[in-house]
This record gives structure tokens, C-alpha cells and sequence, in this order.
């Protein structure tokens, strides 16, 4: 089977500095993927490039064989790609239920529509008890589940996941490692970053590991945490063994 997402040789700079160098990477549908690395390894920027935010400076991201690089935000959304952020965009004067909302109009035009997809990632999300509060007075962790329940409600084929367990109590990560694995059930592909590798590295696939902007390494989970370059990355030189 064709995989659904291809990075081929995708490189981006800014200002000069190389962000991402000749990545190239495919992800199967159905899978959770981790995009690991230490931080200023490129991993945001190489997020920025498949939802379309920016255009790489060479190379090529195909959705099901299809070109979706350098073809802008909204295409990439409508082919199919949604995404969080590091730092929560919520519409804090809008109540969660008008926050997702948001997300599904970009599917219909017709606010009942809207509504009851709303109503289903709510579900999903377990923020249904709290559809009618205004998005300011979540916790962190459930402004968190709303970017994920924004983003389902666009019904992407993959969710592009930034840090979304940084930070969180051990139980409320493991609340949404669950949430996580729900929503792969729900059909929808998982790339994720982060840095909790305890937490990461049991719920994903497979990892593609960055470091310095390019790929260092990728493979199972079991198999990248015995690997001596990516304990250098990420720990330096005298963990390597």
C-alpha cells in the first residue's frame, strides 16, 4: 500500500539558517508517528511545511500522491491536514462549543452542520459537559483537548500534534495519550512532537528523529532508544557508551 504522507528531500532556511536539510520520511495510513529531537532540531519548522504555513525551499510533501507543499494553509486543511500548536490559539471570548465550531465550517457552511460535528469531537474530546463555557475558563489541559477538537472537527485525514503533553501532570498526560490513541481509532493519521519521551515513546509507531535540522535516524521505538547517535543528540557525548 502507497503511503499516505511523503516528505521527499524537503529543505527550508530562514535568514540563512538551515532549519530543515534533504528531510525525507513517509507515514502509513493509520499511523502514530513521532518527530523527536532536541530542541532547534527543526521539528516545528518541518510541521510548518507539511500544513502548508510555509513553502520549502526545495523538495516535495505529497498527501496520497498528490503535491500539497507550497500550495498555502487553507488547500493543505481541505486536502486533509490539521494541526496544533506549542502555544494554545483559542478564541477565548467563544464559548468550546463555538471554538470547534470554527474548525467545522471549514467542511459546511451550514451553522446545523456545524453544530452537530461540534458536538461530536466535543465527545471525543471528553469537553462535552463544558460546550457552553467560554473557551478563558478551561484548565490548560482541556484547552489543549479544544485545539484537538478544533482540529478534528476540520475531519482531516492527518493531525499534526505539537507538544501536546509538554507540560502536563503525569495523570493528564496519560489522559491525553488516551485521547491520542482515540483518536487514531477515529481514522485519522497522528505525527506528533514532543519531548516527554516516557510518554512518547510507548504510544507511537515508529520515530523519525531530527537533529540540526536534518534526519539522524528513524525505526521503532525499542530500536532508536538503544541507539548511541541519538543518545549523543539528546544527551551528549559521555551517555553514548
Amino acid at each position: 500500500m502507497p503511503p499516505l504522507l511523503e516528505v521527499q528531500n524537503v529543505s527550508k532556511s530562514f535568514g540563512g539558517v538551515a532549519a530543515n536539510v534533504d528531510i525525507s520520511f513517509d507515514v502509513a495510513a493509520g499511523e502514530i508517528l513521532g518527530l523527536i529531537g532536541p530542541n532547534g532540531a527543526g521539528k516545528t519548522s518541518l510541521f510548518n511545511s507539511i500544513s502548508g504555513e510555509v513553502s520549502p525551499d526545495r523538495g516535495e510533501i505529497r498527501l496520497e500522491g498528490r503535491r500539497i507543499s507550497g500550495t498555502g494553509p487553507l488547500v493543505c486543511a481541505r486536502a486533509g491536514i490539521a494541526r496544533t500548536f506549542q502555544v494554545v490559539r483559542s478564541f477565548d471570548s467563544m464559548t468550546v462549543r463555538e471554538n470547534v465550531m470554527v474548525g467545522a465550517f471549514s467542511r459546511t457552511n451550514r451553522a446545523r452542520e456545524a453544530m452537530a460535528e461540534a458536538e461530536r469531537v466535543l465527545d471525543v474530546a471528553g469537553l462535552s459537559a463544558r460546550a457552553d463555557h467560554a473557551a478563558y475558563s478551561l484548565t490548560p489541559p482541556e484547552k489543549r483537548r479544544l485545539e484537538i477538537a478544533r482540529a478534528l472537527a476540520t475531519r482531516p485525514r492527518i493531525l499534526l500534534l505539537d507538544e501536546m503533553l509538554t507540560g502536563l501532570t503525569p495523570t493528564e498526560a496519560q489522559s491525553g495519550v488516551q485521547l491520542i490513541r482515540d483518536v487514531r481509532d477515529q481514522g485519522v493519521t497522528v505525527i506528533m512532537v514532543e519531548h516527554v519521551m516516557e510518554i512518547l515513546l510507548p504510544l507511537i509507531d515508529r520515530a523519525v528523529v531530527l537533529n540540526l535540522g536534518r534526519v539522524l535516524t528513524q525505526g521503532l521505538p525499542k530500536d532508536l532508544v538503544r541507539d548511541p547517535a541519538v543518545i549523543r543528540a539528546y544527551l551528549g557525548d559521555k551517555y553514548a557508551g
